[in-house]
């Protein structure tokens, strides 16, 4: 929903969050046009090569995770240290440099169904050094 509505400009009431799909978006940010093709995993359980291979195809990256589920909150950390991990690689061609990621947590509107507090999106930000935000 969240790459649907950076695309749109507007909510999709009807959006399939278990469907994998690339999107082709341009835009312009700070005066450039940029293209955009963002890859929504929506969240689905895969085997590491698979999570592996999407990492690789990835030249940035949003870690979102829901605040109403504990689980999804419990695999930024791990999706963190893979990204970091694979994009360190000595067999990576661009470098040692590392792409950019930021921490998303989602549905902070669920007030009354919020698991993961605010503070804990910020402290796990604090400790990955990496910038955190909370949207609806």
């Amino acid at each position: 929903a969240l790459t649907v509505r950076f695309i749109t400009r507007r909510f999709i009431g009807d959006y399939d969050p278990t469907l994998e799909m690339i999107y082709r978006h341009m835009a312009v940010i700070d005066g450039e046009v940029v293209h955009f093709e963002i890859l929504d995993t929506a969240g689905q359980e895969e085997d590491s090569l698979q999570i592996e291979e999407k990492i690789k195809w990835g030249d940035g990256f949003a870690v979102v995770y829901s605040v109403t589920d504990r689980c999804s909150f419990d695999e930024v950390m791990r999706l963190c240290f893979l990204i970091n991990h694979i994009h360190s690689s000595p067999k990576r061609s661009s470098g040692s440099e590392q792409p950019p990621v930021v921490i998303v947590g989602n549905k902070k509107d669920l007030q009354f169904d919020r698991m993961v507090s605010t503070e804990d999106g910020e402290n796990l930000s604090k400790a990955l050094k990496l910038p955190f935000y909370e949207i609806s």
